[in-house]
């Protein structure tokens, strides 16, 4: 019987007012990699927090019993000093920093005293080989990919000699060819005796690396998989999550598609520190009112920097082309003009870029819109209060008020709020990009309703998004885009996820 490096026996973790943890159960065995799924909200991170010292030992109930014997962490300095070490979503790196300066930041290699500058750089070359990691210890974080940030992470939990390794999310925001990598790399790491705990919501990433798996709902342990037992498939982890079947991860919908609201017409845009580089060229869409439009593209296609120059040009430089909605030209100049005009966007980052986490749901909702709620001069509470409380209810963000802190909440409730706050604006054009990004199924499928039922209201809306199967299984239609350029148009009849690659890896010019 293989012993257990972990148990976290009876865990009990209480917020004000909400009950985050009830009595949750985990036991991790030497040299296993142990994957937790459970929705948004769940309690999945919140347990790792209760395990890592981030939650210290007397503001939980229950037992944490680590190598065999019960720890009382009161901060992460002394859950490292044990071997547990975790890798957060947003990764914990100085992007101004080198590699090997991260690698061993608060944990500096020291003579008499003083940072020993070639050690440091000798020991975090050796770490680096050990995850894969090619590059100059010497380089800035902040001028390598994400994929390559994360083995950095991965590196610098290494240097800390790790036994239980914990990692939240960890392919979230890599391309394929990076997450298989990074997968690869916790095989190797199983191979050399670390444990590892693996939060994730990519259930076939889940299904191809896990040995076992425990499933959280609702803060409670609802069961633990034998991934090498039987047939775990995703369906089978998703019954699990959600407390039911969801044979149809797609709401079904009957579009209902009008007249021409949207017209882009030759639009192009240069890259902001590179005028000479071409990332968005000579672009032609359109989108009509009820419509579910997709965007489809590989990683640096030009998705996201052709939404962000077409919403008042707030990425990019040299931009050119004519905008119409509702058949007449618009003034999409500025982020204000833009709005005014009848676009929104919701950004593919929401913690960055789409939401003030340290203020609460009303402000966040009303944000986009803050005019609306101004009389004489001052912001009308009571009328943003209400509003604000109408889409906390019609939206379903779980959360006590819209008094409550927005970076407090579980993803898919923030990106209701994202939604709710460019829905407020009143938009003729939605584009939505990576609307699902870090999310699970459950909050998946209420995110795809409330699109859908936008198209309904007749609002064009446009999803840019890297799953295809996502964008098969809502839109009424997809253009590919490669190198900055559409490479092909096909309807929801047509649509395959071959011919889509096939368009989305076309030579430029090419189709």
């Amino acid at each position: 019987m293989t012993q257990n490096i972990l148990e976290m026996q009876s865990i009990t973790k209480v917020f004000p007012g909400v009950r985050a943890l009830d009595n949750v159960s985990l036991n991790v065995a030497r040299g296993e990699i142990h994957a937790i799924c459970g929705e948004n909200g769940a309690g999945k991170s919140t347990l790792m927090k209760v395990l890592s010292g981030v939650y210290p030992h007397g503001t939980y109930e229950g037992d944490i019993v680590y190598e065999n014997k019960v720890v009382a962490f009161k901060n992460i300095r002394e859950s490292e000093a044990e071997g547990i070490v975790i890798i957060h979503q947003e990764l914990a790196l100085s992007p101004h920093l080198s590699i090997a300066e991260n690698i061993f930041l608060n944990n500096e290699i020291k003579r008499f005293g003083l940072i020993d500058w070639n050690k440091t750089g000798q020991e975090a070359q050796k770490l680096m080989a050990r995850v894969g990691l090619k590059e100059n210890p010497d380089a800035k974080i902040k001028d390598i990919g994400v994929g390559k940030q994360q083995l950095v992470e991965i590196a610098k939990a290494l240097s800390k000699r790790v036994k239980l390794l914990i990692l939240d999310e960890p392919t979230a925001a890599l391309n394929d060819e990076d997450s298989a990598h990074l997968l690869d790399l916790l095989r190797h790491l199983k191979g050399q005796g670390i444990s590892c705990i693996i939060i994730s919501h990519k259930l076939n990433e889940i299904a191809a690396i896990a040995d076992k798996t425990t499933i959280i709902r609702d803060g409670k342990t609802v069961e633990t998989l034998d991934m090498g037992k039987g047939k775990v498939d995703q369906e089978r982890i998703i019954k699990g999550m959600v407390g039911r079947e969801m044979d149809n991860r797609y709401p079904a919908h009957k579009s209902k598609i009008g007249a021409e609201i949207l017209r882009v017409e030759n639009w192009t845009a240069h890259h902001p520190d590179d005028k000479n580089r071409v990332v968005v060229d000579n672009v032609n869409m359109n989108v009509k009112k009820g419509e579910i439009v997709g965007i489809a593209g590989i990683m640096g296609a030009g998705r996201t920097e052709f939404a962000r120059s077409l919403f008042g040009r707030s990425w990019g430089t040299n931009i050119s082309g004519k905008v119409f909605i509702n058949g007449e030209e618009a003034n999409v100049s500025t982020i204000r003009h833009a709005i005014d005009a009848g676009l929104a966007y919701a950004t593919e980052d929401r913690k960055r870029f789409g939401l003030n986490l340290i203020d609460d749901i009303k402000r966040n909702i009303s944000m986009a819109s803050l005019h609306t709620f101004v009389k004489f001069g001052l912001v009308n509470d009571n009328e943003e209060f209400k509003i604000a409380s109408e889409y906390r209810k019609s939206m379903n963000i779980k959360a006590p008020s819209v008094l409550s802190i927005t970076g407090k909440l579980s993803g898919g409730n923030q990106q209701k709020v994202v939604l709710s706050q460019w829905i407020n604006s009143n938009p003729e054009v939605l584009i939505l990009d990576e609307p699902t990004r870090g999310i699970d199924v459950g909050a998946k499928y209420e995110i795809y309703t409330i699109i859908q039922r936008l198209a309904d209201e007749g609002k064009g809306v446009i999803v840019i998004s890297s799953e295809l199967p996502e964008l098969l299984g809502i839109c009424d239609r997809i253009y590919a885009l490669a190198e900055g350029t559409i490479t092909g148009e096909v309807t929801k009849d047509k649509a395959t996820p071959e011919l889509l690659m096939k368009y989305m890896t076309a030579e430029k010019g090419k189709k």
